[in-house]
């Protein structure tokens, strides 16, 4: 059994979501309900929990102030919201679960499965402490994604978006290329990480593949359209993907005067 908390301002939000772990994940033990983040910390000084099912936007303190407190007490999170763009892009970059209100049954299933897996890999290792502190400082600075927590088999690689060269698929799957020449199989599918990436950055010049505009050494239409990346990897743009690439390339170098192709 999984100790649990529900952090939600509004009455309907969760005596709905209450009712659904009750009648659908019979592992969940709700130990105790809050309506402000202020009533969340009473709980976690109280209690031994696991997880904890946060909604983010409430009056007075939101969800996310009660990041160091929760970093503290080592529970999982899934956050339960309706909320932003950029902190849905935030969440999803650390690897941190999250349900769209309303909330999905089998989406609420899913997560509390996975919410087991991670807290027994979190009794050998604190990758999920660093996802939360990461989540706390791209939250921090709003302009963009700094940072990714890219799953890999034993916890999570925190990796700097700066040292990604490239990200090419692999059927469900997605291979990054850093600049250490180390490379990390991810089993998330290429359009997750083009979601979450800065897009004037990092562009998806293929079906199979993303560049990150920092390592474009060079393209040319000898052979069709292709790209050279600074770590010698060559890689065709697919046609309707040409002009795109071709605009966000002339866009990222007037803001970039010492780069040349």
């Amino acid at each position: 059994m999984l100790n649990a908390i529900i952090v939600d301002d509004e009455e309907f939000a969760r005596s709905s979501l209450y009712f659904l772990l009750q009648e659908n994940c019979e592992n969940i033990q709700i130990s105790g309900i809050a309506k402000s983040v202020a009533e969340a910390r009473n709980l976690l000084l109280a209690n031994k929990i696991d997880l904890i099912f946060l909604d983010i936007a409430m009056p007075g303190e939101n969800g996310f102030e009660l990041i160091p407190q929760i970093q503290e007490s080592k529970a999982h999170v899934i956050f339960t919201t309706a909320y932003d763009q950029y902190a849905l892009k935030a969440i999803k970059a650390n690897a941190l679960d999250y349900l769209l209100k309303p909330i999905d049954i089998d989406e609420l299933k899913a997560a509390v499965d996975k919410a087991f897996r991670h807290i027994e890999l979190s009794k050998t290792s604190t990758s999920k402490n660093e996802n939360l502190q990461n989540l706390s400082a791209n939250l921090s600075d709003r302009s963009e994604i700094r940072k990714i927590s890219l799953p890999n088999g034993q916890g999570y690689s925190l990796v700097s978006i700066d040292d990604i060269i490239h990200i090419e698929a692999d059927s469900n799957y997605s291979v990054f290329y850093l600049n250490n020449r180390d490379k990390i199989t991810v089993s998330k599918v290429l359009k997750e990480y083009e979601e979450i990436l800065p897009a004037n950055q990092f562009v998806r010049i293929h079906k199979s593949s993303i560049v990150n505009l920092n390592y474009l050494k060079e393209y040319n239409s000898r052979n069709g359209l292709e790209v050279m990346l600074k770590n010698g990897a060559k890689i065709a743009v697919s046609r309707r993907r040409a002009s795109d690439f071709v605009d966000k390339v002339k866009l990222y170098t007037s803001f970039d005067g010492d780069k040349s192709y």
